[in-house]
């Protein structure tokens, strides 16, 4: 599911809201339990060290967690986190100028770090490996190479396209993990969590509905659930909380997610425009995934990392070396 907000300063409140509704523990941070109980070992283990963690890789689709999960591991170490992406690093100076501010323990988070450049990519191996940065001063015959040291820090790196990272890049990362999608009954208790956080009635029966159609991730069962609480305070029918706040039901989430196009296995319309152009353009498939995204006018990582995760998770589609082919 994409959005499409032309208004930056709602996009920015949008933002602010997503981060006011992120768990300030790790105990608190629900789902994922093997790898909260991997973290938690590993965590209690650098801490009886007095060491820094090591360097640590999440990949997997979009609004599973990565983000807050380096934020929490940072909060459990006492220790600063700087968080920055692939794509703002675009010279070497940038991260050279990051990473020498970083004090003895802290934490260094690269979202989508599949899209460094090369050359800040080739800084980082000494940077994490030997905690030192080799610096060029000077071109030709009398250049001259100066190494800085750096305090022991922590890379995070989170990626939605693990393929797309370097051997070399990938072998420095002392932990590599997914994040998978999250079950019905994890996604509900997330649900109710940000009702109470957001002061919104919910009942369980309306929880559980948009739990169901959240595809398993919680960054989409939080803002269906911000829109659901939209509707039901302009549309209250004909229950009303104590306070005069509408209390959200079942009819609301079916009421509202009609209207905005999500059914009720949590398919949008473009999954559904998707689904149609295999099965009338192309008679089910096989067809490539460049003819897809024309089709869509939407570019192919969109298609791979956000479409196509939960249709195939669904069961809906499968991908073959010819293309993409309906079930």
């Amino acid at each position: 599911m994409t959005d499409t907000n032309l208004n930056p300063k709602a996009e920015v409140s949008e933002k602010i809201v997503e981060k006011s509704l992120r768990p300030q523990k790790l105990n608190e941070f629900i789902g994922q339990e093997k790898l909260k109980q991997q973290l938690n070992i590993f965590l209690e283990a650098a801490k009886n060290r007095n060491e820094a963690l090591d360097h640590i890789l999440f990949y997997g689709p979009p609004g599973l967690g990565k983000t807050t999960l380096a934020c929490l591991m940072a909060r459990e170490m006492g220790s600063n986190i700087k968080m920055t992406s692939g794509p703002a690093l675009t010279r070497a100076g940038d991260l050279a100028s990051i990473l020498t501010g970083l004090k003895k323990g802290d934490f260094l988070f690269i979202d989508e770090i599949h899209r460094l450049n090369k050359l800040v990519e080739e800084m980082l191996y000494s940077a994490m490996e030997d905690f030192a940065l080799d610096i060029v001063l000077g071109k030709g015959p009398s250049a001259k190479t100066v190494r800085l040291n750096l305090q022991k820090f922590t890379l995070v790196g989170a990626t939605t396209r693990i393929g797309l990272i370097s051997g070399p890049m990938r072998d420095r990362f002392g932990y590599v993990q997914q994040l998978d999608f999250y079950d019905d009954n994890d996604l509900k208790e997330i649900i109710e969590r940000t009702g109470e956080v957001l002061k919104v009635k919910i009942e369980s029966e309306a929880a559980e509905s948009i739990s169901k159609r959240s595809r398993g991730t919680p960054r989409i069962a939080n803002r269906l659930l911000r829109r659901v609480r939209d509707y039901a305070q302009v549309n209250p029918l004909s229950h009303k909380a104590t306070d005069g706040q509408a209390i959200i039901t079942a009819e609301h989430v079916d009421k509202a997610l009609k209207m905005l196009g999500v059914d009720k296995d949590g398919l949008s319309d473009a999954d559904r425009k998707y689904l149609e152009i295999i099965r009338k353009q192309y008679s089910g498939g096989p067809v490539g995934v460049e003819n897809i995204a024309a089709a869509l006018t939407e570019d192919v990582g969109t298609i791979t990392e956000v479409y196509e995760p939960f249709l195939m998770k669904k069961g809906l589609i499968k991908r073959t070396p010819k293309g993409r082919v309906l079930t």
